[in-house]
């Protein structure tokens, strides 16, 4: 009867340590996966379609980093360098200068130089720039569309499931190769389709 009662034990103490082994094993198997899914994402990060986004302004609020990783960028091969642009100037500007009660963007993000008459130049300081967009609307709506939102992949932490783009209305954050995370917007919609493997 007592060696009944020692193959009983031996038995429990087999099946203990072969479940410890299978849930080691499991851990292992998640880890595993997390870490493939991980380096997988790891050759694509995340890029706002130009041609696709509405201007909502939530990159300026959805970003999990206290300050966007979205910034406004300028594609100078698209610039008219116009005098009165309306990224720069709101719509209706009580002068055709840089005082602040006529300019588009509510931090001063835009700087304006004279080239020589009748062009300017507009630079984006992107310590200012918040992200909202309101000079991508202007730019949009009045003139040839030079400037647009983009993600800054200095700043950015690529998450897995980017905050900003499930808050898109218009669905306009894709998939980017790592080495090639920024768009042109002068080279169309079709090289943004043939990067994100859509075209």
């Amino acid at each position: 009867m007592s060696e009944t009662v020692q193959d009983s034990t031996l038995t429990r103490r087999e099946f203990f340590s072969g479940l410890g082994r299978g849930a080691g094993l499991l851990a292992l198997g998640g880890l595993g996966g997390l870490l493939g899914s991980r380096w997988a994402g790891a050759d694509s990060v995340w890029q706002i379609d130009p041609f696709a986004c509405v201007r909502c302004r939530r990159c300026s609020t959805e970003c999990i980093l206290e300050e966007s990783a979205v910034k406004v960028v300028h594609d100078f091969n698209m610039c008219g360098y116009c005098r009165l642009c309306f990224g720069f100037f709101q719509t209706n500007p009580v002068e055709l200068d840089e005082g602040a009660e006529n300019q588009m963007c509510p931090t001063g993000a835009i700087q304006r130089r004279y080239v020589e008459d009748p062009y300017y130049q507009y630079t984006i300081d992107r310590e200012l720039c918040n992200g909202c967009a309101k000079c991508v609307e202007g730019c949009n709506k009045f003139g040839n569309g030079s400037l647009y939102v983009q993600v800054l992949h200095d700043r950015c932490v690529n998450c897995n499931e980017c905050s900003i783009a499930e808050a898109c209305p218009a669905d306009a954050f894709v998939r980017l190769p790592a080495d090639r995370p920024y768009v042109m917007k002068h080279k169309g919609p079709e090289r943004v389709k043939e990067l994100a493997g859509r075209g």
